[in-house]
């Protein structure tokens, strides 16, 4: 009960990227660069176990970016021709890459899969972008039709999520923030992407939905969203009726409110209990007391105790130290509330 895991990401080493961004310039190229991804991969791995992680991951370390580190290994796509768009419905600006023909994977995409599978006992979980958040940053020049697109990289997710599960991955988990803002297009399309990108999977499949890093851009727009964030409401029951086993939800000092995770009936749910926009410490006493918090919309026995975002932008040491509080609070609540 209260198994704990992150949402994905952790914080390079300094000698790896350049530290507390979320697009961060590698530090060192060619081998050296493969070599240091692999290195950092096994550090983030004893790292989680040190700090009692039991669903550990590769902390995203051979990726500059959850999307675009996707993105490099897919043909089709011109990394040289940029442009300025607006994504996450003009939220924020970003330069992205743009598709110039049919979309095809240049073999596997996270080989580094089966270092993390070969260098741990916990189970393990990988990360992908999911489609519909894909489709929002990257820019078209060649389907035409959003949808289209969506389906053709679930496609080539679908590919590697399979090759994951042949790696000995035990969860495949999609992130797609991109949930939050098209909620519409979530009902319409956004689901039968997901399922096109699991299709034939047998290990668990997660989808993580977020309102976004604790960048200055994402905090302006939280601002904006009033004192009840209820977004989720209007998607929560068309995940719950979807093949997706687990949905990963931010919990901790957000405005979403919790009785909201009783939509997701037959869910496993991922409760964000650290909140990564501060470097504020959280208490074991604080993580359990969120916890019991969704166990009243949650049955104790769906919970998994996570973070509520990728770690990635964060200060390392911060990072680590909000693990340690995780795990201890995450055990804090199996004593006070195990049956």
């Amino acid at each position: 009960m209260f198994e704990t895991t992150i949402a994905g990401s952790l914080p390079k080493p300094t000698w790896l990227a350049e530290p507390n961004t979320l697009w961060p310039a590698w530090r060192l190229s060619g081998t050296d660069l493969e070599t240091g991804q692999r290195d950092a991969t096994l550090l983030a791995i004893k790292g989680q176990e040190d700090a009692g992680i039991d669903i550990v991951t590769d902390g995203e370390q051979a990726r500059q970016h959850f999307v675009h580190g996707f993105l490099a290994r897919v043909e089709g796509i011109d990394f040289a021709r940029r442009v300025e768009i607006g994504i996450r419905a003009d939220r924020y600006k970003a330069m992205v890459p743009t598709v110039v023909d049919k979309l095809l994977l240049r073999g596997r995409v996270h080989p580094e899969a089966r270092l993390a599978r070969v260098h741990t006992r916990h189970k393990l979980k990988f990360t992908l972008p999911g489609p519909m958040t894909i489709v929002d940053t990257i820019a078209d020049a060649h389907y035409g039709d959003r949808i289209e697109l969506a389906m053709a990289f679930a496609a080539l997710l679908n590919e590697e999520a399979r090759a994951l599960e042949s790696d000995g991955v035990d969860v495949v988990q999609f992130d797609e923030p991109a949930f939050n803002v098209y909620m519409d297009a979530v009902k319409d399309w956004g689901i039968a992407a997901l399922h096109r990108a699991v299709a034939g999977l047998s290990c668990t499949t997660a989808v993580h939905i977020c309102y976004g890093y604790g960048i200055p851009a994402n905090l302006a727009w939280k601002a904006s969203l009033g004192s009840e964030w209820r977004q989720y409401e209007a998607i929560f029951p068309a995940l719950a009726s979807s093949r997706i086993n687990q949905v990963s939800v931010e919990c901790r000092n957000a405005r979403v409110p919790l009785s909201l995770l009783g939509l997701l009936e037959g869910k496993d749910v991922l409760v964000g209990v650290i909140d990564v926009a501060t470097e504020q410490i959280e208490t074991p006493d604080e993580v359990a007391a969120t916890i019991e918090q969704a166990m009243a919309y949650v049955p104790r026995e769906r919970i998994i105790a996570c973070t509520n975002c990728g770690m990635a932008p964060m200060r390392r040491e911060i990072a680590y130290a909000k693990l340690g509080s995780l795990t201890a609070g995450a055990a804090l609540a199996r004593r006070k509330f195990g049956s």
